[in-house]
């Protein structure tokens, strides 16, 4: 008896084996769309980044950055090709006439409009800031080669880094730039490359001497940096905000008069020495045109972007000029000078898929008003209103009179 309800009790054989193929089916379906996602995860993420970065406006901005790092890179190849095969050290000549060539071009520019954007309106009202950003321009160029006869390659190029953050500042408290938290990790980014690079001069012996006053010359880098900085900020504004040609128009005047007395002063002995011939003639023509096609053209590339991201475009001039002096000087190679050109490109990158955000003015509170000024406010709101009158005779002839 037990027997027989243990057998009629009990499934089939057959259909319990059925039951648990399919179970063992659902449990290896499950696993496949399991793994499946988990594959897939990373193709979306790599997907969603590669259309984040892969936009013209990502490329275009890259090469841009990168044609204003050749320009600096062919100022300097001849400059150091002046003084090493030369012995020509005249950086106050070099920005003269590079100065003066702005100076022909934009200024005569303003000199012939009319209005309020002719060279006599914008002297009259904002004279005294011009002055300020032609004496930054100038010392900056000045005081970055000078630093160079105290201390060491090395230390200018970290320290030159100095005006990234610098930069960064002004245009937070001037500009009213806002950053997030990407940016911020696109910078250090970038600075690692620098570092990169460093170590690669220092692997391959090109510290280039120890200097003759390293804290006179650190001094010196940090001056420029800062100095730098606030005119790149500045040209930011001016470009944003004014005009190009107002920029280099007065750049051009200011910049003049300002190396001009500068070099009257402290190089006419070095220029006297100059034994001049085609070569030379030819190396401070390459160099001035090198030099004016950086101030025409980065205007135009932080009009698009900002000061900050041109900036970090222009750390891999040095990386140009080195692949150059390979060539020219005789440089030793190091593989961690192609390592430092991608980790500086990765962060410029970085930094350019996320565009900055300007913080609104904040609107000023306005004064408080008095109760009485509310209730007047009220009083003339309902003066505005006619009230409806509503009129009721009763059986009894009495007149009821409700307003609504």
């Amino acid at each position: 008896m037990e027997e027989a309800a243990a057998a009629v009790g009990a499934p089939p054989p057959a259909a319990a084996a059925a039951a648990a193929a399919a179970a063992a089916a659902a449990a290896a379906a499950g696993a496949e769309r399991s793994l499946g996602a988990a594959s897939s995860s990373p193709r979306r993420l790599l997907a969603l980044l590669g259309a984040k970065l892969c936009t013209w406006h990502i490329w275009k901005t890259i090469i841009l950055g990168q044609m204003l790092s050749l320009f600096i890179c062919g100022t300097a190849v001849t400059s150091q090709y002046l003084a090493d095969k030369y012995q020509v050290n005249t950086p106050m000549l070099q920005s003269f006439i590079n100065y003066f060539l702005l100076l022909l071009v934009y200024t005569t520019m303003l000199v012939f409009r009319t209005g309020s954007d002719s060279l006599w309106q914008i002297l009259k009202q904002r004279w005294w800031k011009y002055i300020i950003l032609g004496l930054a321009d100038v010392e900056a160029n000045y005081t970055i080669v000078k630093a160079y006869q105290y201390t060491t390659l090395t230390s200018v190029q970290l320290l030159d880094c100095f005006g990234i953050p610098m930069l960064m500042a002004l245009s937070w408290f001037i500009l009213r730039a806002r950053y997030r938290l990407i940016h911020f990790v696109a910078v250090a980014i970038c600075l690692l490359g620098v570092g990169t690079m460093v170590g690669a001069d220092i692997l391959s012996g090109r510290q280039e001497g120890e200097g003759s006053d390293v804290v006179i010359g650190d001094v010196l880098v940090l001056l420029a940096a800062s100095l730098y900085a606030i005119s790149n900020v500045s040209e930011e504004y001016i470009v944003k905000n004014l005009s190009r040609v107002e920029f280099l128009g007065m750049v051009g005047l200011f910049g003049t008069i300002i190396s001009g007395l500068q070099l009257a002063i402290v190089e006419h002995k070095e220029i006297m020495k100059i034994q001049w011939n085609w070569k030379i003639a030819l190396l401070f023509t390459a160099f001035a045109l090198c030099m004016f096609g950086l101030y025409n053209f980065m205007p135009v590339v932080i009009k698009v972007t900002s000061a900050t991201s041109v900036n970090l475009a222009i750390l891999t001039s040095d990386l140009y000029s080195l692949f150059l002096g390979l060539f020219l000087f005789l440089y030793k190679f190091s593989g961690l000078y192609i390592v430092s050109f991608v980790i500086i490109m990765v962060g410029f990158t970085l930094y350019c898929s996320t565009p900055t955000r300007t913080a609104e003015p904040v609107a000023l509170p306005q004064p408080s008003s008095s109760g009485l000024d509310n209730v007047a406010l009220k009083l003339e709101e309902n003066d505005g209103e006619t009230p409806a009158l509503t009129v009721q005779f009763t059986r009894g002839e009495t007149v009821v009179v409700s307003t609504n």
